[in-house]
Formats: C-alpha cells, sequence, structure tokens
C-alpha cells in the first residue's frame, strides 16, 4: 500500500509540475516519420531469385569455365612437352659435339700412328737386310719390323673400315642441324603458343636426325663407308600435305593466289629454280660424290696392301748380298703405304665424301620443301610467299631479285631449247 501511495503521490507531482510551467516551456510541431514501405511480398521473391537462378545459365557457365581449364592446361601440357624436346635437343648438340672431336682426334691420332709404325718397320727392315751376317741382331730387327708391320696393317684396315674423318664430319653435321632445330623450337615458342602438332614435328624432326647421324659404331648401327653408288642424307621426316577436295572452283583458286603474299609468277618462279638446282647442281654433287667414293674406294683397298706386302717381304729380308729383291719390295711397299695413308686420311677422302653427301641431302630437301608447299592448294595455310622466297633465296646464297632472274633465264634458256649444261656454263 505504501508503494502505491508513494507512486500516486508523484505522478500528481508531474501533473501539477506540467500545469505550473506550460507557459514556460516551448510547443513543438509534431513531425511524422516516414518510413518506407517495404512490400514483404517482392522483397521475397527477389531474394528467391537471388538465391535461385536459372539452371540452363549455370550450367553454361561452368561448361566455359571448365572448356576454358581444359584449354589453358592443354596448353600448359604441350608447353611442357616441347620444352622436354628442348632440352633433349640441346643435349644432343652438346653430344654430337664431343663426339665429333674426339673422332676428328682418332683420325689424327690413327694417321700420325700408323704412319711412324710403318716407317719405323720399313728402317727396322733396310737395317737387317745391311747388317752382314746371320746373327741375332739382323734377326731381331727382322721380328722388330715384321710385328710392326702386322700392328700398322691390323690398324690401317681398322682406320679405313669406320673412316674417322668421315665420322668427324657426320657429328659436325649433326651438330649444326640439331642447332637447326634448338633456333626452331625456341622460335615457336617465343611467337606462339605450340599445338599438339608442333609437338608431333618435332619429334619426328629429331627421330630423323638421329636415323641419318647414329651415335653407336658397333652393332650395325654405323652408316655404310663404302656405298654402292652416292645417296644423298635425308635427316627430315616425310613430307604429309593435306590434299584438297578437287571439286573446288578454278575462280576460287584464282582468287586466293593473290593472298598472302603468292602469285601466279611467284609459283613459276619457285618451280623453275627447282628445276635449275636438281638439274644442275644436283648432278654435280652427284658426280662428285660418285668420284670421291671410288677414290676412296681404292685407297682403301691399295694402304693395306701395300702394308701386307711390306710384312710379307720383311719375313724374307737378309743381307744384301744374298738376296736383294726381299728387302728393296719391302722398302718400296712400306714407303708406298705410308704415302697412300696419308692420303687417304690427311686428305680426309671420306669426309669430302661426307660433304657431298650433306650437300645433295640439302638440294633435295629444299625440292621437296618448294614441292609440298606448292602442292598446298589452300593459299592461307602456306608460308608467307615473300617470306619462303627470301627464304629460299638465301639458303640458294641469293637475294629475292637474283632468283628471280635466274627464273626468268632459265625460262627463257627453255624457251630457246638450250641445253641445261650450256645455260648453265653462261649463267655461272
Amino acid at each position: 500500500m505504501t508503494s502505491l501511495q508513494i507512486s500516486f503521490i508523484c505522478l500528481s507531482s508531474s501533473f501539477s509540475l506540467k500545469r505550473t510551467h506550460a507557459t514556460n516551456v516551448p510547443k513543438f510541431r509534431r513531425m511524422p516519420l516516414l518510413v518506407p514501405k517495404i512490400s514483404i511480398k517482392k522483397s521475397f521473391h527477389e531474394s528467391n531469385n537471388s538465391r535461385d537462378t536459372n539452371p540452363l545459365e549455370v550450367n553454361v557457365t561452368q561448361k566455359i569455365l571448365h572448356d576454358e581449364d581444359i584449354h589453358n592446361l592443354n596448353i600448359l601440357n604441350t608447353k611442357t612437352r616441347i620444352y622436354s624436346i628442348l632440352e633433349l635437343v640441346t643435349d644432343r648438340v652438346e653430344m654430337h659435339h664431343n663426339v665429333g672431336e674426339q673422332r676428328d682426334n682418332w683420325n689424327t691420332l690413327l694417321l700420325n700412328s700408323i704412319n711412324m709404325i710403318t716407317l719405323t718397320a720399313t728402317t727396322m727392315s733396310g737395317l737387317a737386310a745391311a747388317c752382314p751376317g746371320s746373327g741375332a741382331p739382323p734377326l731381331s730387327l727382322k721380328l722388330s719390323s715384321t710385328l710392326l708391320f702386322c700392328a700398322a696393317t691390323g690398324l690401317l684396315l681398322v682406320m679405313n673400315k669406320i673412316q674417322p674423318s668421315q665420322l668427324a664430319e657426320e657429328q659436325r653435321n649433326a651438330t649444326r642441324l640439331f642447332k637447326c632445330l634448338n633456333t626452331k623450337i625456341e622460335t615457336t615458342i617465343a611467337l606462339r603458343n605450340p599445338t599438339e602438332e608442333d609437338v608431333n614435328d618435332m619429334i619426328e624432326k629429331v627421330l630423323a636426325l638421329d636415323r641419318a647421324y647414329p651415335l653407336p659404331l658397333l652393332g650395325g648401327a654405323m652408316l655404310e663407308k663404302f656405298p654402292e653408288k652416292f645417296e644423298p642424307v635425308v635427316w627430315w621426316p616425310n613430307n604429309k600435305t593435306s590434299q584438297p577436295h578437287e571439286g573446288k572452283a578454278k575462280s576460287e583458286k584464282m582468287e586466293q593466289e593473290l593472298m598472302n603474299g603468292w602469285s601466279e609468277e611467284l609459283e613459276m618462279e619457285l618451280r623453275e629454280v627447282v628445276e635449275v638446282t636438281k638439274r644442275k647442281d644436283f648432278e654435280d654433287y652427284e658426280r662428285l660424290g660418285n668420284m670421291a667414293l671410288k677414290i676412296n674406294k681404292s685407297l682403301a683397298i691399295i694402304g693395306p696392301l701395300l702394308m701386307g706386302i711390306a710384312t710379307i717381304g720383311s719375313v724374307f729380308v737378309d743381307n744384301i748380298g744374298s738376296s736383294s729383291w726381299a728387302y728393296l719390295v719391302t722398302l718400296l711397299a712400306g714407303s708406298s703405304a705410308a704415302v697412300v695413308n696419308s692420303f687417304e686420311h690427311g686428305g680426309q677422302v671420306g669426309m669430302v665424301f661426307e660433304m657431298y653427301r650433306y650437300c645433295g641431302g640439302f638440294l633435295r630437301l629444299l625440292e621437296e620443301t618448294v614441292e609440298a608447299t606448292l602442292e598446298e592448294k589452300d593459299v592461307e595455310k602456306r608460308e608467307n610467299g615473300e617470306v619462303f622466297e627470301n627464304k629460299v633465296a638465301m639458303q640458294l646464297g641469293r637475294n629475292g631479285l637474283q632468283l628471280r632472274e635466274l627464273a626468268s633465264k632459265s625460262a627463257s634458256y627453255r624457251r630457246d631449247g638450250i641445253a641445261m649444261d650450256e645455260f648453265a656454263s653462261k649463267l655461272f
């Protein structure tokens, strides 16, 4: 009860205060409170739409993102593969360079060793014939010269079989070609993203180079040093061109001929250049290659034959008074064998033969490249015509203007019926 009384007294006092001080308190205008009216139904639907989007759009977006991820992953895998090929090619460059230096050292060391052994054995045979009597000194000289001749004959047979100068030239060519392939891979990576076709093409080129220039000497992997006839080396895979449909209209082809730097005149010019190199340059390299092959075969037979004659003659060497023919034959055969060996391996006839094989292969590659490019009917898929013309001209040691002059002269001589030999003699 007391609490109720106290609250009543407080309320009555507050009312009395309001009345007494009503004149002193200012009156304020009542301002309405603006509260935005929210449509509960509308906001509910908007929230549902934000959460529940169109499932078709979601699937399309997810598919696009998934395709982009797969595309990026394929590019990454392709780059990884082509970088691994680049590492392999770099290793092959170093390997072939080292092996080439080693086999060049073989040529020098074997040549000097065989010549020194041969001349020493020849000198011993002469001393044995000059010594009087039939005691121990002449016998020891005869045996020593015979053993030295036998050793020189065996070394010369091995040297003629493997042809170290030709082996060294093979490795030098392989080093140069692997360097070119290395540069081509780096250029492809720098210009654009490599494709699966680029990777397969590089793998085929590496395998073709391995077949053309093998490293091992045993197991039948070594190249034949004395083939029956001259054949240019092939270090590139077969050019595979996709043949277009024959049903295309001729007008469409005529429209495309002026695109991508190609024209009818440029195609005729390249065909004439290929014809000139085939009839003149390739025939010259083939003739010189066959000549070098015959010389190398003859020297490879004559050298060991003379060495064998000297070996047999050293057995029958006696003093000069009893039999003068044996030591004369030994001295002449041993000296001639040293001369033949020096001419064959000092002159590096095998290296010259391999050089002609490489030059013939270069011209054949140029011919196949031009023919494969011209057989591609879709001009947009070809390399740019002006770039291709400059590339062919530089490979032949000319510029574009000289290449066009060569083609025009060849065509004019062909129309006049002049023989290619006469044309080449006037041109070169």
